[in-house]
């Protein structure tokens, strides 16, 4: 198969997006990532954002866009904005957690993620959900999760965009939960796990088991985009997320 390209989280590096949002997609570019997945604009317009991308050569694998984006009310206007900027990726990366406390709320919270693959489906869009630590964890008198209730209630469409730390945080494995969705991990997130407290470990320095990880999104799961992200900082954000690009080249990637 084709090499996965990789992209960037930009949330790893948000205090920089504040203060210069086009030199930090410059610095990013030069890094050598091949796209960057947005958590949010910093008032920029699409058409700004898209002429950017293009002249840095970078893609959009992604954006994180709030559940509100995605509302009757706001979503006509959200498609627009993400087909400006070339996105297919409608990625959620937060919901209230009574919104999947028990089995009956995730079940309730995936019937909505039902409904809105089919409101994006026709612009050739996919809605999908961020895992958390929270979503990994068994919940009240089940042995199930809200992930494998969310997962196994919606259609395979649906984007289960895994974090492999988040996950692993959450007493999961993360190869066992990619390997439980073929199909389904069109965007993945690459975070270094450590169980020793505030290791600031890049990635490829910590305890993931990468080559279980990218066998399983390269042979099962559907990976489009590898997005790399990075929140635990021992050196500038703009020094880890290139620091973390660099070992995941070294690993082959």
């Amino acid at each position: 198969m084709s090499k996965i390209p990789v992209g960037v989280q930009l949330y790893s590096v948000r205090d920089d997006c504040k203060k210069d949002f086009l030199a930090t997609l410059k610095a990013v570019a030069k890094m050598g990532y091949a796209g960057v997945e947005f958590a949010g604009y910093h008032n920029w317009s699409a058409a700004d954002l898209r002429k950017t991308l293009d002249e840095l050569g970078l893609k959009c694998c992604g954006t994180h866009t709030g559940i509100d984006t995605v509302s009757d009310a706001n979503l006509k206007q959200t498609i627009e904005f993400n087909k400006t900027i070339g996105n297919t990726f409608l990625i959620i990366p937060w919901i209230p957690e009574a919104k999947r406390n028990t089995v009956e709320s995730s079940l309730q919270t995936a019937k909505e993620f039902t409904a809105l693959v089919e409101k994006v489906k026709p612009y050739g869009m996919r809605v999908g959900f961020h895992t958390h630590d929270c979503d990994c964890k068994p919940l009240p008198d089940s042995k199930e999760s809200a992930w494998t209730v969310i997962g196994d209630n919606t259609p395979k469409e649906f984007v289960l965009q895994l974090d492999t730390a988040n996950s692993m945080h959450g007493g999961a494995d993360p190869v066992a939960l990619l390997k439980k969705y073929p199909g389904r991990g069109g965007t993945v997130h690459l975070k270094e796990f450590s169980s020793k407290p505030d290791a600031k470990v890049l990635l490829g320095e910590g305890e993931v088991k990468w080559k279980e990880v990218f066998a399983a999104c390269e042979n099962g799961a559907g990976t489009e985009w590898y997005i790399i992200e990075h929140e635990i900082y021992g050196m500038h954000p703009l020094d880890c997320i290139s620091g973390c690009l660099k070992n995941l080249k070294a690993m082959g990637k």
